[in-house]
């Protein structure tokens, strides 16, 4: 019966031990083990001017990252190289490197029409200034920063320059919060930018408890099968002699 209550208790341990090895797997480390890592946010609504207007395509870090030593890219997606030039290649809208703007691999038509907000780079605001904006201009803009040390290193905001769209006031389009990309309500992220798992909760318990029930079971299947069996050596005993 001694040796039954220390295997017993051995055993509880361990299972007390699995228990908050899970406990801390599941919960403990993505909440205060890693990193927070910044995540680019683009706009989440098409950005629409008419021609000549100024418009912002916004764009920054979240949380904010200094950025200001990165290299800050602006191009179009859509637009590729021509395929019968071999020496071509894919040009920016806007290119920030070594802390300053680099102006030879600039498509034309932007020349001296972009700028960022160079004092605002150290908050991790990465939005781009398009002046005298032309039809030409519509389409969608991919900010992306090559280096940044995160899975989420780029965003798509869309330009729409619409002759007939009316002006608000103002020739420069204005920033609102409300249009920044975030994650939707089914599409819970934790801090380092990957899906929540909150919804695994259930299912650790559910694994907890099969295991708590299972080791149970199986410890009492074998305690009642060695009981069992010493009955029946102890019976088979008088019958031999």
């Amino acid at each position: 019966m001694l040796t039954s209550m220390v295997d017993f208790k051995d055993f509880s341990s361990t299972l007390s031990l699995v228990t908050v090895f899970l406990f801390f797997t599941f919960f403990w480390t993505p909440a205060k083990a890693l990193p927070v890592q910044p995540q680019v946010i683009g706009s989440l609504q098409p950005i629409t001017s008419a021609p000549g207007d100024d418009v912002i395509l916004p764009c920054h870090l979240e949380p904010q990252f200094n950025v200001e030593g990165l290299t800050v890219e602006w191009s179009k997606p859509d637009l590729k190289p021509d395929p019968s030039d071999r020496l071509s290649r894919v040009e920016y809208v806007h290119l920030y490197r070594d802390r300053r703007e680099v102006t030879d691999m600039k498509l034309p038509s932007y020349v001296s029409r972009t700028s960022l907000f160079t004092d605002d780079l150290k908050h991790g605001n990465i939005s781009l200034k398009i002046s005298n904006v032309t039809l030409a201009d519509t389409g969608r803009y991919r900010c992306f920063i090559p280096k940044l040390r995160s899975r989420v290193k780029q965003a798509i905001v869309e330009l729409v320059v619409d002759p007939n769209y009316v002006k608000m006031g103002t020739t420069e389009t204005e920033l609102r919060l409300t249009d920044l990309q975030t994650p939707g309500p089914n599409k819970e992220m934790d801090l380092m930018g990957r899906p929540s798992r909150s919804h695994l909760i259930p299912i650790v318990l559910v694994c907890i408890v099969l295991i708590l029930s299972g080791g149970a079971c199986g410890y009492l299947l074998k305690h009642n099968f060695q009981g069992t069996k010493s009955l029946i050596k102890s019976a088979a005993v008088p019958n031999a002699g």
